[in-house]
């Protein structure tokens, strides 16, 4: 597919390939998924479902078992619990490394003027975290990422199989990437 990319978008690729992130639906295999990951893969908590302080436990013992394995730890809603950045759709001062959340042109453009160092870009296809969402497909999400400046990370129903359907190598998944569906 000629989509795929431009000299100028492989140039700036610099963050992990492969992202695990974390939710209620897929708590109780991530430690399983964390270890089977590609070492120096990413790993996003973010377990709003949790109180804070068994949040921040569940933080420490899943951030542990990331770090064994040399990936990136990025948090949600929270900050100085020692991750390497956060995720979300506004950046967050002295936090580190800021991964957005994206879904259109606009607010591509808005994270990359507030600094974003990355951009997950979704929903790809439908996916059980929104279902009722409308979807990017794989030109919509094609045509979107070529307008960034930073990585993209595709999100949103995505999976190996998808992943290869979509022909990006930088993706998340939540209950793609669950220990048995790591390879």
């Amino acid at each position: 597919m000629g989509l795929r990319y431009s000299v100028p978008v492989t140039s700036r690729q610099t963050l992990p390939l492969l992202w695990l992130l974390s939710d209620a639906r897929n708590d109780a295999g991530l430690e399983d998924a964390l270890a089977a990951l590609p070492r120096g893969s990413g790993f996003v908590f973010r377990h709003y479902h949790l109180p804070e302080a068994e949040r921040r436990q569940r933080f420490e013992t899943l951030s542990r078992i990331a770090r064994e394995r040399s990936h990136s730890v990025i948090l949600s809603r929270a900050s100085g619990w020692g991750e390497d950045g956060h995720y979300g759709a506004r950046r967050v001062e002295g936090s580190g490394l800021w991964l957005a959340t994206t879904h259109d042109g606009d607010e591509i453009r808005d994270a990359i003027s507030a600094g974003a160092a990355g951009i997950f870009l979704s929903p790809v296809f439908p996916t059980a975290s929104h279902p009722a969402s409308a979807t990017l497909g794989v030109h919509g999400f094609h045509v979107l990422a070529q307008q960034s400046s930073v990585p993209v990370i595709a999100l949103g129903g995505m999976n190996h199989e998808r992943a290869r359907e979509l022909d990006w190598p930088r993706w998340g998944a939540i209950d793609g990437l669950t220990s048995t569906n790591i390879t």
